[in-house]
């Protein structure tokens, strides 16, 4: 059964690294010890890992780094869970696919291993990295991502502002032109909202609430604790 915990950012304004979804995370990795981080969507990996083991030891959790193991796949095979954390999506994808980690994180995942993703982590949940809001800063080999779950997703939604004079695109209208040539449809995560994946039961959780975007509809409003359950059923 998976177990997925897809959150649109790891710091919400006025609160600490990880702190607005640590009750959520905590129930995630409960029962688990050794927890695998893969820092790769960042440069400085070193330091990455070692401000997210802070915060996992304050959890009674062992956090360790994919980067400093021989064995990326051996690795991926031992641990009891699982965070891939934000920062550059296209980075984190190139490195997935360059470690060959795509295959045996999504077997762990069905597996039953629990996973937890920020921002660019929750991005390469969805089958491709076509919905993040990151620049192209190195070329990965595909696309494709982990396909844990069968629709897209965009962290750090944005509200179009009626007010603003700034003539370049929405977040609405970069994602009604992935509509134009996809067909999956696009969860899009406000800050402090994520969603709670659970066999196949899905809940959006989080006060700010999301958007749901699918081909050839109105984008349509998703509230706090709504049941998007449907999402993970495969297209017929």
């Amino acid at each position: 059964m998976r177990r997925l915990l897809l959150v649109s950012t790891s710091t919400v304004h006025g609160t600490g690294y990880l702190e607005h979804c640590a009750a959520q995370a905590r129930q995630l990795f409960a029962g688990r010890r050794r927890i695998g981080f893969v820092p790769y969507a960042l440069h400085d990996r070193d330091g990455y890992a070692r401000r997210a083991a802070e915060v996992f030891a304050a959890w009674d959790l062992d956090l360790v780094s994919v980067h400093s193991v021989e064995s990326p796949a051996e690795f991926v095979a031992s641990v009891e869970g699982l965070f891939i954390g934000g920062g550059n999506t296209f980075r984190l994808v190139r490195d997935l696919h360059d470690q060959a980690l795509i295959g045996p994180i999504r077997q762990r995942v069905a597996e039953g291993m629990p996973y937890m993703g920020t921002s660019a982590g929750s991005n390469v949940a969805a089958p491709t990295l076509c919905t993040t809001n990151d620049m192209p800063i190195v070329e990965p080999p595909s696309f494709e991502c982990l396909a844990l779950v069968p629709f897209q997703i965009n962290p750090h939604y944005l509200d179009p502002d009626p007010g603003s004079s700034h003539m370049g695109e929405t977040r609405d209208q970069r994602l009604a032109e992935y509509l134009e040539e996809n067909t999956r449809a696009v969860v899009a995560l406000r800050e402090g909202t994520m969603l709670d994946v659970e066999g196949d039961r899905m809940r959006l959780v989080g006060l700010p609430g999301g958007k749901l975007f699918s081909r050839g509809e109105a984008a349509v409003e998703v509230a706090a604790g709504a049941d998007l359950s449907a999402l993970l059923r495969p297209a017929s």
